[in-house]
């Protein structure tokens, strides 16, 4: 159970928590607008298909109370990590978010970043990646997802079995810059003010997610929306809190 007088603030996953696919959970918008008024609070996103400023366009239309700047994204980590590296890198993304990556030096490979790719990930892709690797340049996954809800409303493979293949083949580890990485949670933090403690986690992935988040010293609550299934209460993981949906969570922060 949480305490929830000592929470000040709340990480909200999106996928999954506010909206699945391309279809708002019904009531999201307007629990978003009551968190508001008593937590701070940040959306997190191990996204990478798409820059910050068109997922913010998109909880906009979807009637969502958001600022850009309220917004973390993998990609976003990403990118702030090679610019304060001045690297140059290999990356295998969407045309998208390699659009968003633009300013990025290319030459000399320092490091090959892999992200949910798509169709990107093709055998070229993968093989110049490989052949990057062996020459010397360091594995970066902006994400590590296992499998993501698709729009045909079935489970559909992520970009961690990539990474790990490309692990497997060079005897290198990649470094993680989104989820479940306790740093990404903990910038996320950082920018709010506050301690790990006095924040909470909103995810459907109870891995990435909720996990990531309590290794990083925050409380875990996992929704039974988005992506969770009845095997996820399996895998040994004990959230804070399992509520059915995100609205759910006004029932228990309105005794406090």
């Amino acid at each position: 159970m949480i305490d929830f007088s000592k929470i000040k603030g709340l990480l909200l996953d999106l996928d999954g928590v506010l909206y699945v696919i391309d279809t708002p959970i019904e009531g999201a918008g307007e629990t978003l607008k009551k968190l508001k008024e008593r937590f701070k609070i940040r959306f997190i996103t191990n996204t990478t298909t798409k820059p910050r400023k068109v997922v913010y366009r998109k909880l906009k239309e979807m009637g969502f109370d958001v600022e850009e700047d309220e917004i973390f994204s993998a990609l976003e980590a990403t990118k702030q990590f090679l610019k304060e590296k001045n690297a140059g890198a290999f990356m295998i993304l969407t045309d998208l978010a390699l659009e968003d990556m633009k300013d990025i030096r290319r030459e000399p490979v320092e490091y090959v970043v892999v992200g949910d790719a798509r169709d990107n990930f093709t055998y070229r892709n993968m093989n110049k990646a490989f052949r990057y690797l062996i020459e010397g340049a360091e594995l970066i996954a902006a994400a590590k997802n296992k499998y993501f809800r698709d729009k045909d409303g079935k489970l559909s493979l992520d970009c961690g079995a990539f990474i790990t293949g490309l692990e497997f083949a060079t005897g290198k580890k990649a470094k993680l810059i989104g989820k479940p990485n306790k740093d990404f949670f903990l910038m996320a933090v950082k920018s709010m003010g506050l301690k790990p403690e006095e924040v909470a986690v909103v995810g459907d992935d109870i891995e990435s997610d909720v996990k990531g988040g309590m290794d990083a010293g925050l409380k875990g609550i996992l929704v039974k929306t988005g992506k969770f299934t009845p095997d996820d209460l399996r895998k040994g993981i004990k959230p804070d809190l399992v509520i059915e949906d995100i609205n759910h969570l006004l029932e228990f922060i309105q005794t406090y």
